[in-house]
């Protein structure tokens, strides 16, 4: 599996849900190491510069993205938060979050791993606490464990991205169609 992160979820909380990958079967972990999270959040674009995370701060942004997850499910499910999830996001969030600084250069965001992860947890709660929540869904394809936003007409988005999953499940469904297809009747 691909370690490199593809942002297709619709909001920065739920693609940092997704740096676990397979949750129900292969339980793929991209954020191996304190380079991983800063390159994350780099490409995330949330910030410019990062000061160098370190193994806790590993250890603390997988404590975020598990509650994140959980909550999300719970509020797609309809089901009661836990209140450790909702005690380790707020947490989280009640931290500073990442401050965007205006230049001479344009804008400019230096932060601290801290106040990324603080970024994150408070993009959970506008997204949990908004207008936003009816339309989370889970990934159609079964080995993916993605929530995204489905902002598409008439809500009918079966995966979280195309290139991701969604080429995947098409090509599966029209070989199983093909072969349908070229089976002898009675079969």
């Amino acid at each position: 599996m691909n370690a490199d992160h593809v942002f297709v979820c619709g909001n920065p909380a739920l693609d940092f849900a997704a740096t676990l990958r397979a949750r129900r079967t292969l339980r793929f972990e991209t954020l191996l190491s304190p380079e991983r999270l800063d390159a994350w959040y780099l490409r995330a674009g949330m910030v410019d510069t990062l000061s160098p995370s370190r193994e806790s701060d590993v250890a603390r942004a997988i404590a975020v993205r598990e509650a994140v997850y959980g909550l999300v499910t719970a509020r797609r499910l309809e089901e009661p938060y836990d209140d450790e999830a909702l005690a380790t996001v707020n947490g989280a969030a009640r931290k500073p979050p990442v401050t965007p600084q205006l230049t001479a250069a344009g804008r400019r965001t230096d932060a601290t791993p801290e106040e990324a992860l603080s970024t994150v947890a408070r993009h959970a709660v506008e997204v949990l606490s908004g207008p936003d929540v009816p339309l989370l869904k889970e990934c159609g394809n079964p080995e993916c464990t993605r929530v995204y936003i489905d902002r598409s007409r008439g809500m009918r988005r079966q995966w979280c991205g195309m290139e991701s999953c969604g080429n995947r499940l098409k090509a599966a469904a029209y070989r199983a169609r093909r072969k349908r297809a070229q089976e002898p009747a009675g079969h």
